[in-house]
Protein backbone atom coordinates (compact mmCIF):
# COMPACT_ATOMS: atom_id res chain seq x y z
CA UNK A 1 0.00 0.00 0.00
CA UNK A 2 1.65 3.43 -0.77
CA UNK A 3 2.28 5.83 1.82
CA UNK A 4 -0.56 8.33 1.79
CA UNK A 5 -2.56 9.75 4.78
CA UNK A 6 -5.04 6.87 5.09
CA UNK A 7 -2.29 4.50 6.23
CA UNK A 8 -1.99 5.34 9.57
CA UNK A 9 1.36 5.10 11.51
CA UNK A 10 1.81 3.64 15.01
CA UNK A 11 3.94 5.28 17.94
CA UNK A 12 5.45 3.34 20.26
CA UNK A 13 5.15 5.00 23.85
CA UNK A 14 8.36 5.98 25.98
CA UNK A 15 9.63 3.34 28.20
CA UNK A 16 9.21 3.86 31.70
CA UNK A 17 11.16 2.67 34.83
CA UNK A 18 14.30 2.64 32.98
CA UNK A 19 16.26 3.43 35.50
CA UNK A 20 17.37 0.68 38.28
CA UNK A 21 17.33 1.53 42.29
CA UNK A 22 21.06 1.09 42.69
CA UNK A 23 21.46 3.37 39.46
CA UNK A 24 18.78 6.40 40.58
CA UNK A 25 20.80 6.03 44.27
CA UNK A 26 24.25 6.33 42.87
CA UNK A 27 23.55 9.22 40.35
CA UNK A 28 21.52 11.62 43.13
CA UNK A 29 25.19 10.64 45.80
CA UNK A 30 27.66 11.30 43.15
CA UNK A 31 26.22 13.01 40.07
CA UNK A 32 26.25 11.94 36.37
CA UNK A 33 29.63 11.27 35.08
CA UNK A 34 30.42 9.61 31.64
CA UNK A 35 30.16 6.04 32.66
CA UNK A 36 26.50 6.19 34.34
CA UNK A 37 25.20 8.51 31.52
CA UNK A 38 26.26 5.69 29.04
CA UNK A 39 24.25 3.24 31.55
CA UNK A 40 21.24 5.31 31.22
CA UNK A 41 21.04 5.53 27.72
CA UNK A 42 21.26 1.85 27.58
CA UNK A 43 18.99 1.60 29.78
CA UNK A 44 16.69 3.50 28.00
CA UNK A 45 17.20 1.87 24.97
CA UNK A 46 16.92 -1.43 26.28
CA UNK A 47 13.76 -0.65 28.12
CA UNK A 48 12.54 0.67 24.96
CA UNK A 49 13.68 -2.95 22.58
CA UNK A 50 11.59 -4.74 25.12
CA UNK A 51 8.37 -2.74 24.24
CA UNK A 52 8.79 -2.93 20.67
CA UNK A 53 9.10 -6.61 20.97
CA UNK A 54 5.38 -6.88 22.11
CA UNK A 55 4.11 -4.11 19.67
CA UNK A 56 3.76 -6.44 16.56
CA UNK A 57 -0.54 -6.35 15.68
CA UNK A 58 -1.96 -9.71 15.26
CA UNK A 59 -1.40 -10.72 10.83
CA UNK A 60 -3.16 -13.67 11.54
CA UNK A 61 -6.48 -14.53 9.33
CA UNK A 62 -8.98 -14.07 11.98
CA UNK A 63 -7.84 -12.29 15.53
CA UNK A 64 -9.08 -14.47 18.29
CA UNK A 65 -9.88 -10.72 20.24
CA UNK A 66 -12.19 -10.83 17.52
CA UNK A 67 -13.33 -13.82 17.61
CA UNK A 68 -13.55 -15.02 20.51
CA UNK A 69 -16.32 -13.30 23.22
CA UNK A 70 -14.08 -11.71 26.08
CA UNK A 71 -14.98 -12.42 29.62
CA UNK A 72 -16.35 -9.02 30.17
CA UNK A 73 -19.12 -9.31 27.78
CA UNK A 74 -20.18 -12.91 29.46
CA UNK A 75 -20.10 -12.20 32.83
CA UNK A 76 -21.11 -9.63 35.24
CA UNK A 77 -19.28 -6.40 36.29
CA UNK A 78 -18.17 -4.44 39.49
CA UNK A 79 -21.06 -3.03 41.23
CA UNK A 80 -21.30 0.74 41.70
CA UNK A 81 -19.08 2.71 44.17
CA UNK A 82 -16.62 -0.38 44.06
CA UNK A 83 -14.22 2.26 44.16
CA UNK A 84 -15.76 5.24 45.97
CA UNK A 85 -12.98 7.68 44.64
CA UNK A 86 -12.51 6.51 41.07
CA UNK A 87 -8.95 4.93 40.11
CA UNK A 88 -7.21 4.60 36.62
CA UNK A 89 -6.81 1.62 34.96
CA UNK A 90 -4.69 -0.73 36.10
CA UNK A 91 -3.74 -1.03 32.73
CA UNK A 92 -2.66 2.60 33.10
CA UNK A 93 -0.02 2.65 36.13
CA UNK A 94 2.73 3.42 33.94
CA UNK A 95 1.57 6.40 33.21
CA UNK A 96 3.16 8.58 36.95
CA UNK A 97 4.28 11.90 38.22
CA UNK A 98 8.09 11.04 38.36
CA UNK A 99 10.85 12.20 39.66
CA UNK A 100 13.97 12.74 37.75
CA UNK A 101 17.49 11.08 39.24
CA UNK A 102 20.30 13.15 40.27
CA UNK A 103 18.07 16.12 40.13
CA UNK A 104 18.20 16.53 44.21
CA UNK A 105 19.82 14.74 46.95
CA UNK A 106 16.51 15.29 49.13
CA UNK A 107 13.30 13.68 48.17
CA UNK A 108 11.66 16.85 50.34
CA UNK A 109 12.89 19.65 48.06
CA UNK A 110 12.56 18.19 44.93
CA UNK A 111 10.42 18.01 41.66
CA UNK A 112 8.29 15.31 39.95
CA UNK A 113 7.39 15.69 36.70
CA UNK A 114 4.08 15.15 34.50
CA UNK A 115 3.81 12.73 31.68
CA UNK A 116 3.22 15.61 29.06
CA UNK A 117 4.00 12.64 26.30
CA UNK A 118 0.37 10.53 27.93
CA UNK A 119 -1.92 13.90 28.24
CA UNK A 120 -4.81 14.54 26.19
CA UNK A 121 -6.62 17.91 25.70
CA UNK A 122 -5.20 20.68 28.21
CA UNK A 123 -6.25 19.87 31.36
CA UNK A 124 -3.86 17.77 33.76
CA UNK A 125 -5.54 15.20 36.21
CA UNK A 126 -4.95 16.49 39.48
CA UNK A 127 -3.32 13.11 40.21
CA UNK A 128 -0.50 13.58 37.46
CA UNK A 129 0.05 17.56 38.47
CA UNK A 130 3.82 18.49 38.79
CA UNK A 131 5.47 19.10 41.88
CA UNK A 132 7.56 21.23 43.29
CA UNK A 133 8.61 21.04 46.96
CA UNK A 134 11.01 23.25 48.78
CA UNK A 135 10.50 21.38 52.24
CA UNK A 136 8.27 18.65 51.74
CA UNK A 137 4.79 18.21 51.59
CA UNK A 138 1.47 18.38 54.05
CA UNK A 139 -1.98 17.08 54.26
CA UNK A 140 -3.11 20.44 56.63
CA UNK A 141 -6.55 20.44 58.57
CA UNK A 142 -9.01 22.99 57.09
CA UNK A 143 -10.99 23.45 60.10
CA UNK A 144 -7.47 24.89 61.89
CA UNK A 145 -5.78 26.76 59.51
CA UNK A 146 -6.47 30.22 58.74
CA UNK A 147 -5.27 33.44 56.08
CA UNK A 148 -3.77 36.56 57.57
CA UNK A 149 -3.89 39.98 55.64
CA UNK A 150 -1.97 42.63 57.03
CA UNK A 151 0.53 45.40 56.29
CA UNK A 152 -0.87 48.98 54.58
CA UNK A 153 -4.67 47.93 55.07
CA UNK A 154 -7.21 50.13 57.29
CA UNK A 155 -8.32 47.00 58.79
CA UNK A 156 -6.36 44.02 59.09
CA UNK A 157 -8.08 40.50 59.21
CA UNK A 158 -7.90 36.46 59.66
CA UNK A 159 -10.07 34.49 57.47
CA UNK A 160 -10.76 30.89 58.16
CA UNK A 161 -11.45 28.41 55.45
CA UNK A 162 -15.09 29.40 56.15
CA UNK A 163 -14.99 32.57 55.82
CA UNK A 164 -13.43 32.38 52.50
CA UNK A 165 -15.56 29.60 51.06
CA UNK A 166 -19.01 31.56 51.65
CA UNK A 167 -17.25 34.64 49.60
CA UNK A 168 -18.02 35.40 45.42
CA UNK A 169 -15.87 32.80 43.96
CA UNK A 170 -14.92 32.43 40.38
CA UNK A 171 -13.15 29.32 38.41
CA UNK A 172 -10.63 29.57 35.80
CA UNK A 173 -8.45 27.40 33.77
CA UNK A 174 -4.54 28.77 33.74
CA UNK A 175 -1.27 26.51 33.13
CA UNK A 176 1.39 26.74 35.82
CA UNK A 177 4.84 26.43 34.57
CA UNK A 178 7.97 26.29 37.41
CA UNK A 179 10.68 29.21 36.58
CA UNK A 180 12.99 26.35 36.24
CA UNK A 181 11.51 24.45 33.50
CA UNK A 182 13.41 23.13 30.79
CA UNK A 183 16.92 23.95 32.47
CA UNK A 184 18.57 21.19 32.00
CA UNK A 185 18.47 22.24 28.43
CA UNK A 186 20.33 25.52 28.58
CA UNK A 187 23.51 23.91 28.15
CA UNK A 188 22.66 20.84 25.71
CA UNK A 189 20.67 17.78 25.41
CA UNK A 190 20.55 16.25 28.76
CA UNK A 191 17.38 14.37 29.13
CA UNK A 192 15.60 11.50 27.31
CA UNK A 193 11.93 12.72 27.22
CA UNK A 194 9.57 15.46 27.17
CA UNK A 195 8.17 14.40 30.39
CA UNK A 196 11.61 15.66 31.98
CA UNK A 197 12.23 18.48 29.56
CA UNK A 198 8.98 19.99 29.82
CA UNK A 199 7.22 18.34 32.38
CA UNK A 200 7.48 21.05 35.24
CA UNK A 201 4.19 22.11 33.51
CA UNK A 202 0.63 21.89 34.40
CA UNK A 203 -2.86 23.30 33.74
CA UNK A 204 -5.97 23.06 35.62
CA UNK A 205 -9.23 24.74 36.72
CA UNK A 206 -9.23 26.46 39.72
CA UNK A 207 -11.83 27.85 42.14
CA UNK A 208 -11.35 30.65 44.48
CA UNK A 209 -12.31 33.77 45.79
CA UNK A 210 -10.13 37.07 43.55
CA UNK A 211 -7.64 38.26 45.45
CA UNK A 212 -8.96 42.22 44.57
CA UNK A 213 -12.13 40.99 46.75
CA UNK A 214 -10.11 40.11 50.11
CA UNK A 215 -8.03 43.61 49.76
CA UNK A 216 -11.17 45.97 48.81
CA UNK A 217 -12.68 44.24 52.42
CA UNK A 218 -9.75 44.95 54.46
CA UNK A 219 -9.06 48.46 52.79
CA UNK A 220 -5.95 48.25 51.18
CA UNK A 221 -3.79 51.52 51.06
CA UNK A 222 -4.48 52.82 47.45
CA UNK A 223 -2.42 55.76 47.51
CA UNK A 224 0.88 54.31 49.07
CA UNK A 225 0.82 50.82 48.42
CA UNK A 226 2.86 48.70 45.79
CA UNK A 227 2.95 45.03 46.39
CA UNK A 228 2.11 42.49 48.57
CA UNK A 229 4.16 39.66 50.02
CA UNK A 230 2.62 36.23 50.31
CA UNK A 231 3.65 33.49 52.78
CA UNK A 232 3.43 30.17 52.52
CA UNK A 233 2.88 27.33 55.48
CA UNK A 234 5.54 24.69 54.55
CA UNK A 235 8.87 25.05 56.97
CA UNK A 236 10.65 26.84 54.09
CA UNK A 237 9.42 29.80 54.57
CA UNK A 238 8.30 30.14 51.66
CA UNK A 239 7.59 34.72 50.61
CA UNK A 240 7.21 35.50 47.35
CA UNK A 241 6.73 39.71 46.37
CA UNK A 242 4.04 40.54 43.84
CA UNK A 243 3.11 43.73 42.38
CA UNK A 244 -0.43 45.43 43.45
CA UNK A 245 -1.32 45.41 39.67
CA UNK A 246 -1.29 41.77 39.26
CA UNK A 247 -2.85 40.97 42.65
CA UNK A 248 -5.44 43.23 41.56
CA UNK A 249 -6.03 41.87 38.56
CA UNK A 250 -6.16 37.80 37.89
CA UNK A 251 -4.66 36.51 41.16
CA UNK A 252 -7.19 34.01 42.87
CA UNK A 253 -6.84 33.07 46.53
CA UNK A 254 -7.66 28.99 45.50
CA UNK A 255 -8.99 26.45 47.31
CA UNK A 256 -10.73 23.85 44.64
CA UNK A 257 -8.69 22.38 41.36
CA UNK A 258 -10.50 20.71 38.83
CA UNK A 259 -13.89 20.83 40.95
CA UNK A 260 -12.67 19.18 44.00
CA UNK A 261 -10.39 20.64 47.00
CA UNK A 262 -6.82 20.95 46.21
CA UNK A 263 -4.34 17.66 46.27
CA UNK A 264 -2.54 18.38 49.90
CA UNK A 265 0.89 18.06 47.62
CA UNK A 266 -0.61 21.02 45.54
CA UNK A 267 -1.53 23.27 48.69
CA UNK A 268 -3.86 22.39 50.36
CA UNK A 269 -6.27 23.54 52.07
CA UNK A 270 -5.34 26.95 50.21
CA UNK A 271 -2.49 28.25 47.97
CA UNK A 272 -2.91 31.09 45.55
CA UNK A 273 -2.96 31.26 41.75
CA UNK A 274 -1.08 33.72 39.88
CA UNK A 275 -1.69 33.52 36.10
CA UNK A 276 1.10 33.72 33.59
CA UNK A 277 3.72 34.31 36.09
CA UNK A 278 5.87 31.32 37.50
CA UNK A 279 5.04 28.59 39.86
CA UNK A 280 6.88 29.68 42.67
CA UNK A 281 4.95 32.54 42.89
CA UNK A 282 1.50 30.23 43.16
CA UNK A 283 2.60 30.23 47.16
CA UNK A 284 0.96 26.74 48.48
CA UNK A 285 -0.16 26.81 51.98
CA UNK A 286 -0.69 30.17 51.97
CA UNK A 287 -1.28 31.84 55.31
CA UNK A 288 -0.50 35.85 54.93
CA UNK A 289 -0.53 38.09 52.78
CA UNK A 290 1.01 41.53 53.90
CA UNK A 291 0.71 44.71 51.83
CA UNK A 292 3.73 47.15 51.31
CA UNK A 293 5.36 49.83 49.37
CA UNK A 294 8.26 48.53 47.84
CA UNK A 295 9.97 44.61 47.14
CA UNK A 296 10.59 42.76 50.15
CA UNK A 297 13.54 40.84 48.25
CA UNK A 298 13.34 37.41 50.18
CA UNK A 299 15.68 35.06 50.13
CA UNK A 300 13.89 33.32 47.76
CA UNK A 301 13.81 36.50 44.91
CA UNK A 302 17.17 37.48 46.65
CA UNK A 303 19.58 34.62 46.11
CA UNK A 304 17.20 32.01 44.68
CA UNK A 305 14.95 32.70 41.52
CA UNK A 306 17.18 35.26 39.67
CA UNK A 307 18.62 35.17 35.96
CA UNK A 308 22.23 34.74 35.51
CA UNK A 309 23.46 37.51 32.80
CA UNK A 310 26.76 37.33 30.60
CA UNK A 311 27.64 40.54 32.08
CA UNK A 312 27.80 38.86 35.37
CA UNK A 313 24.98 40.80 36.75
CA UNK A 314 21.61 38.92 37.86
CA UNK A 315 17.95 39.48 36.70
CA UNK A 316 15.67 39.80 39.72
CA UNK A 317 11.20 39.32 39.50
CA UNK A 318 11.94 38.25 36.13
CA UNK A 319 8.31 36.40 37.39
CA UNK A 320 6.37 36.30 33.57
CA UNK A 321 6.55 33.05 31.70
CA UNK A 322 6.99 33.60 28.43
CA UNK A 323 5.38 32.74 25.00
CA UNK A 324 6.41 28.49 24.93
CA UNK A 325 5.13 25.64 23.11
CA UNK A 326 6.27 22.25 22.79
CA UNK A 327 5.12 18.90 20.60
CA UNK A 328 4.35 15.81 22.75
CA UNK A 329 4.42 13.37 20.17
CA UNK A 330 6.07 12.44 18.61
CA UNK A 331 8.52 13.14 20.73
CA UNK A 332 12.12 11.98 22.47
CA UNK A 333 12.17 7.92 23.85
CA UNK A 334 9.08 7.21 21.41
CA UNK A 335 9.55 5.02 18.20
CA UNK A 336 7.89 5.73 14.96
CA UNK A 337 7.01 2.22 13.60
CA UNK A 338 5.46 2.94 10.38
CA UNK A 339 5.87 5.22 7.24
CA UNK A 340 2.38 7.09 6.65
CA UNK A 341 0.23 9.39 8.18
CA UNK A 342 0.56 11.05 12.01
CA UNK A 343 -0.75 13.34 14.03
CA UNK A 344 1.90 15.51 15.70
CA UNK A 345 0.23 16.97 18.76
CA UNK A 346 1.73 19.33 21.48
CA UNK A 347 1.15 22.02 23.70
CA UNK A 348 1.70 25.88 23.86
CA UNK A 349 1.38 28.89 26.44
CA UNK A 350 1.96 32.30 27.41
CA UNK A 351 2.03 34.02 30.82
CA UNK A 352 0.82 37.29 28.54
CA UNK A 353 -2.34 35.80 27.40
CA UNK A 354 -3.81 34.10 24.29
CA UNK A 355 -2.12 32.01 21.80
CA UNK A 356 -2.56 33.16 18.44
CA UNK A 357 -0.35 30.64 16.00
CA UNK A 358 1.51 27.17 16.56
CA UNK A 359 3.89 26.86 13.56
CA UNK A 360 5.60 22.98 13.07
CA UNK A 361 8.72 22.09 11.02
CA UNK A 362 9.52 18.47 10.19
CA UNK A 363 13.10 19.58 8.70
CA UNK A 364 14.76 21.73 11.96
CA UNK A 365 13.42 25.19 11.35
CA UNK A 366 13.68 25.20 7.23
CA UNK A 367 10.29 25.08 6.54
CA UNK A 368 6.87 25.95 8.65
CA UNK A 369 3.45 25.18 8.78
CA UNK A 370 0.89 26.45 10.63
CA UNK A 371 -0.98 23.77 12.93
CA UNK A 372 -4.70 23.73 14.03
CA UNK A 373 -5.30 25.26 17.49
CA UNK A 374 -8.03 23.21 19.34
CA UNK A 375 -10.61 25.01 21.34
CA UNK A 376 -10.75 26.54 24.32
CA UNK A 377 -7.70 28.85 23.06
CA UNK A 378 -7.93 31.06 26.34
CA UNK A 379 -5.75 33.68 28.04
CA UNK A 380 -2.00 31.90 30.43
CA UNK A 381 -3.69 28.37 29.77
CA UNK A 382 -2.62 25.31 27.63
CA UNK A 383 -3.48 25.69 24.44
CA UNK A 384 -3.53 22.38 22.46
CA UNK A 385 -2.48 22.08 18.90
CA UNK A 386 -2.79 19.60 16.17
CA UNK A 387 -0.84 19.13 12.53
CA UNK A 388 -0.85 16.50 9.92
CA UNK A 389 2.23 15.09 8.87
CA UNK A 390 3.08 11.89 6.45
CA UNK A 391 6.44 10.42 7.26
CA UNK A 392 8.40 8.94 4.49
CA UNK A 393 11.15 7.33 6.54
CA UNK A 394 13.45 10.06 5.81
CA UNK A 395 15.48 11.55 8.75
CA UNK A 396 13.54 14.44 10.39
CA UNK A 397 13.56 16.99 13.31
CA UNK A 398 10.01 18.12 14.40
CA UNK A 399 10.08 21.97 16.18
CA UNK A 400 6.61 24.15 17.10
CA UNK A 401 6.66 27.67 17.30
CA UNK A 402 4.57 29.55 19.37
CA UNK A 403 3.35 32.82 18.33
CA UNK A 404 1.16 34.63 21.24
CA UNK A 405 -1.21 37.57 20.84
CA UNK A 406 1.34 39.87 21.77
CA UNK A 407 3.20 39.51 18.30
CA UNK A 408 6.23 37.92 20.68
CA UNK A 409 7.57 35.00 18.86
CA UNK A 410 8.89 31.82 20.75
CA UNK A 411 12.80 31.67 19.94
CA UNK A 412 15.57 29.45 19.28
CA UNK A 413 17.90 28.42 21.65
CA UNK A 414 20.89 30.43 19.96
CA UNK A 415 18.60 33.14 19.97
CA UNK A 416 17.93 33.33 23.68
CA UNK A 417 21.50 32.47 24.25
CA UNK A 418 23.00 35.73 22.58
CA UNK A 419 20.73 37.55 25.13
CA UNK A 420 21.15 35.48 28.28
CA UNK A 421 23.99 33.44 27.91
CA UNK A 422 24.63 30.12 28.96
CA UNK A 423 24.78 30.27 32.86
CA UNK A 424 20.98 30.52 33.03
CA UNK A 425 18.42 28.01 35.33
CA UNK A 426 15.11 30.04 34.87
CA UNK A 427 12.82 31.01 31.65
CA UNK A 428 13.68 28.67 29.15
CA UNK A 429 11.67 29.18 26.55
CA UNK A 430 13.30 27.98 23.58
CA UNK A 431 11.84 25.84 20.66
CA UNK A 432 12.51 22.37 21.18
CA UNK A 433 13.88 19.87 18.76
CA UNK A 434 13.33 16.10 18.43
CA UNK A 435 15.50 14.25 15.85
CA UNK A 436 13.52 11.13 14.28
CA UNK A 437 15.52 8.71 13.06
CA UNK A 438 15.20 6.60 9.55
CA UNK A 439 14.89 3.86 12.43
CA UNK A 440 11.91 5.30 14.05
CA UNK A 441 13.22 6.14 16.69
CA UNK A 442 12.88 9.94 18.63
CA UNK A 443 15.25 11.34 20.38
CA UNK A 444 16.39 14.83 21.92
CA UNK A 445 18.93 17.05 19.63
CA UNK A 446 19.60 20.54 19.71
CA UNK A 447 19.03 22.65 16.73
CA UNK A 448 20.53 26.42 16.26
Amino acid sequence: MANTPTQRGRILRAPEHFVDGQLAADITASGLNEERRGFLRRSFLAAGAALAGGSALAQSAGDPNILNLPEHARTLGKPVASNPYGMPSKFETNLLRRESPGLTRVGAASVAFTPLQGLFGIITPSGLHFERHHQGWYDIDPSTHRLMINGMVKTPKVYTMDDLMRMPSVSRMHFIECGANTAMEWGNVAVPTVQYSHGMLSCSEFTGVPLSVLLEECGYDKKNARVILAEGGDGSAMTRTISLDRALDDVIVAWGMNGEMLRPENGYPLRLVVPGVQGVSWVKWLRRIEVGDQPYATKDEAVHYIDAMPDGNFRQYTSIQECKSVITTPSAGQTLLDKGFYNVTGLAWSGRGRIKRVDVSVDGGRNWRTARLESPVLPKCLTRFNIDWVWDGSPAVLQSRAIDETGYVQPKINELRAVRGTKSIYHNNAIQSWQVAQSGEVSNVQVY
